[in-house]
């Protein structure tokens, strides 16, 4: 097999999986997420069963198909950051750019979306689990930068501070988006909120992690 099939049924393989996202979101959104099948997204994406499950071992990554970028989202932006900046500053700059750029990794899904996830106990439950695994890799990054101890528990406070504000301003993009709000008028109010989070911790950790 040449190097030319192999990026052909790679690229086979992706546009599979977005098909099937895509029918899947529809559905979830026409339906509710809770009362839609595994066989009614097979049937609108024209494939076996199988196939869905194959691609998607949980249902909830149906809805929630950019879990991986979200999970290690935090992690990303610390290990990324610029000489002299600290972990706030590189996760405060990374999330003022999102919500200029109205990224739906903060939450900017529009409100059919939005509504969609509110709704569900499932889904909310599982963004909850996805909260909890970004905030244990970006400890688990912050201890490697800092070299920190095991018994450290430095690593650990940090990351849950740090996640906490972007869980509550996650929450709040999907609340306005819910309530009709448009992304123009969930940017503002995210970028005046987001300034004022970051400014509460700058105290405590504005000198932590900072790349030398």
């Amino acid at each position: 097999m040449t190097s030319a099939d192999v990026g052909l049924r790679e690229l086979k393989k992706q546009e599979t999986r977005q098909l099937i996202s895509d029918k899947a979101t529809l559905l979830f959104i026409e339906k509710g997420f809770e009362d839609t099948t595994i066989a009614e997204i097979a049937a609108a994406a024209r494939v076996a069963k199988k196939t869905v499950t194959n691609y998607f071992a949980r249902k909830e990554d149906l809805a929630l198909d950019q879990h991986e970028e979200f999970t290690n989202g935090l992690a990303n932006a610390v290990r990324d950051r610029e000489p002299g900046e600290s972990a706030l500053a590189a996760l405060r700059r990374t999330f003022l750019d999102a919500v200029a750029e109205h990224s739906p990794v903060i939450g900017f899904t529009g409100t059919a979306f939005a509504k969609m996830v509110l709704e569900s106990p499932t889904l909310t439950a599982r963004l909850r689990e996805l909260h909890e695994l970004r905030e244990e890799a970006l400890a688990v990054l912050l201890a490697t930068e800092t070299g920190a101890d095991a018994d450290d528990v430095t690593p650990v406070m940090a990351a849950a501070e740090l996640n906490a504000i972007d869980r509550v301003l996650f929450r709040e993009v999907l609340r306005r988006s819910h309530a009709g709000e448009s992304d123009d008028e969930i940017a503002e109010a995210l970028t005046k909120a987001t300034q004022c989070a970051f400014e509460l911790l700058e105290p405590a950790f504005g000198d932590y992690a900072i790349r030398e």
